[in-house]
């Protein structure tokens, strides 16, 4: 994890933890530096970090506030859909686990070679995992994956995938094209999420890209209906 990272991980427990409320201002930056023991620039981009969550925001002059309706212990799980984020960042400041149900690897089919820009002789990895928060049900997860991109193992899987691609390849995401809509459990669903058969659940189909712009990730998430908000910041340019 990066300094910045383990800072706004400590910063988020502040604020579950009760230190600060809803609403309050921040330590300015220099303060906060001298607090982690850190540098200013590993500050704004803790906070930058927390602002593109939705955590804090601030105002030009007044400085960095929590929001007023900051709230992780309301009994939703919640996910951005505007900005590509893996499970493991969005809730950084709490525990996040794995089950892997396959790893396999194969030739793709048409659609995903028409979506990961790739040919029909290119093998994709196949990648089912539940994802949990503090130990409840976040997402189902089935990922296809070029296998050129990186070597995927089930050790890898029970962490943070997005990770092991900036760490061990130094590959950087530059974004997510998504789709969101409404599904009725499936046996899979069944399975993963310990859903009722034809059960509502949520689905976002994505296609993440690379800074150079290769498409890397074909995935659908499953979430269910009854513990998952989406979310999404929408700004107005004048």
């Amino acid at each position: 994890m990066y300094k910045y990272e383990e800072i706004s991980s400590s910063l988020k427990k502040m604020f579950t933890d009760g230190k600060y409320k809803p609403g309050d201002l921040l330590p300015d930056q220099e303060t906060l530096a001298r607090q982690f023991s850190t540098t200013r620039m590993t500050i704004r981009k803790a906070i930058q970090s927390l602002v593109t969550e939705g955590v804090v925001y601030t105002k030009r002059g007044a400085g960095t506030f929590l929001r007023k309706d900051f709230n992780l212990n309301d009994g939703s799980l919640e996910s951005t859909i505007d900005k590509p984020f893996g499970t493991t960042l969005t809730y950084s400041g709490r525990k996040v686990t794995s089950k892997v149900l396959g790893l396999d690897a194969r030739l793709p089919t048409e659609d995903e070679q028409a979506k990961l820009l790739i040919g029909p002789g290119e093998p994709v990895y196949v990648i089912r995992r539940v994802r949990y928060v503090d130990g409840r049900v976040y997402a189902y997860e089935h990922t296809i994956m070029p296998t050129k991109i990186a070597t995927i193992t089930e050790e890898v899987l029970k962490g943070s995938i997005y990770r092991h691609l900036a760490d061990e390849k130094h590959l950087h995401i530059a974004g997510s094209h998504r789709k969101v809509y409404a599904i009725k459990a499936t046996a899979e669903d069944v399975e993963a999420l310990g859903a009722e058969l034809n059960d509502p659940v949520l689905a976002i189909t994505q296609i993440s890209y690379t800074e150079e712009g290769e498409p890397f990730e074909y995935s659908t998430t499953h979430f269910p209906y009854n513990t998952s908000t989406i979310i999404a910041d929408v700004e107005i340019h004048q």
